[in-house]
């Protein structure tokens, strides 16, 4: 019986398994050519929006597909992060390297956070999360840790100077790398989506009890889908650390959990590449609304994000995949 929850596939993957094959062809040219259409600063943004996406993306996971609520995400943002920016400022390692070592310590640390959260759930393993979100950043401050971490002032991540045989500025390098990694999690994340381990994961959010009843392992699962989260999340923040130069404890408050835990919902649950709108949507409002009033920026922010929820229950993906049914009807 356990075959018969793993094989079934879930309606809801069509909001993130039925896109055109012509459609991520556009995709992928069109961000092709965006680097050398926009200028320096632009390429920077755009290579954090795709950083964001990513982490957003882990989140999404673990919540959206999973049904594991996780408000300390940050964390291992943090982890994947100061990961890549000790190996390259003690060890001297390239950053290149340092990039999936952050996701694969930050999928051992998320699966054994995952083990002892597996008799929680809910609104308390959402407190569970909290707690390490709040905690990690002043851990990293600690004076115990101060010589490897840098403690308040952080470290330094210097990054390699452009071959001379790529015709690209390192905003341009660094976009690419980024736009590369996003294509390459984004595809493992459909295939494991639309997989029979996709499919238990979406039978333990739906209803844990018959998942379980039909040899669904539910533990297992979910401390895998934890550790998967993390290692998306450690990826994402091991290239911030690069692509920013710079990694300090501030930079990894709580407020970056609730920014994500946005991103997901704006772009949309249960959808794979509405990662890329969550990430435009953290990185860009908040820098609009400062713009209109420096002091009421936090204001503006929330009513902002209340008329794009009020708007947008179902988030970016919901609206796109609502006005294809439409169009399919029409036609």
């Amino acid at each position: 019986m356990a075959t018969d929850v793993e094989t079934r596939a879930d309606p809801r993957l069509t909001v993130g398994a039925k896109i055109p094959i012509k459609l991520v062809g556009l995709f992928i040219i069109i961000g092709a050519i965006l680097p050398f259409l926009l200028g320096g600063y632009a390429n920077f943004q755009g290579t954090l929006i795709m950083i964001y996406a990513i982490a957003i993306l882990g989140l999404n996971l673990l919540t959206g597909f999973n049904g594991q609520f996780s408000l300390g995400h940050s964390a291992f943002y943090a982890v994947g992060a100061y990961t890549a920016a000790i190996l390259v400022y003690h060890l001297d390692w390239p950053v290149y390297v340092t990039i999936p070592v952050g996701g694969v310590v930050c999928f051992i640390a998320g699966f054994l956070f995952g083990l002892p959260a597996l008799r929680l759930e809910g609104l308390y393993l959402a407190l569970a999360t909290f707690a390490l979100g709040v905690a990690v950043p002043q851990i990293l401050k600690s004076s115990h840790l101060e010589g490897l971490t840098g403690g308040v002032q952080g470290l330094d991540v210097f990054r390699p100077p452009v071959p001379e045989f790529l015709p690209l500025t390192m905003d341009q390098l660094w976009y690419y790398i980024a736009f590369g990694v996003m294509l390459i999690m984004f595809w493992i994340a459909w295939n494991l989506i639309n997989s029979r381990t996709g499919r238990a994961m979406m039978a333990i959010r739906d209803n844990p009890i018959a998942a379980k009843s039909m040899g669904v392992n539910a533990s297992l699962y979910k401390s895998l889908t934890f550790g998967v989260s993390a290692f998306y999340t450690g990826i994402a923040g091991a290239m911030a650390a690069i692509v920013i130069e710079f990694v300090a404890p501030d930079s990894f408050t709580f407020q970056l959990s609730i920014l994500l835990f946005i991103g997901m919902v704006v772009g949309g649950t249960n959808s794979i590449w509405g990662a890329i709108f969550g990430g435009f949507f953290i990185l860009t409002v908040p820098n609009f609304a400062e713009e209109i009033s420096t002091g009421l920026s936090y204001a503006i922010f929330g009513v902002i994000l209340i008329l794009v929820i009020y708007v947008l229950p179902s988030g970016v993906a919901g609206l796109v995949n609502l006005l294809r049914v439409r169009i399919r009807k029409l036609l």
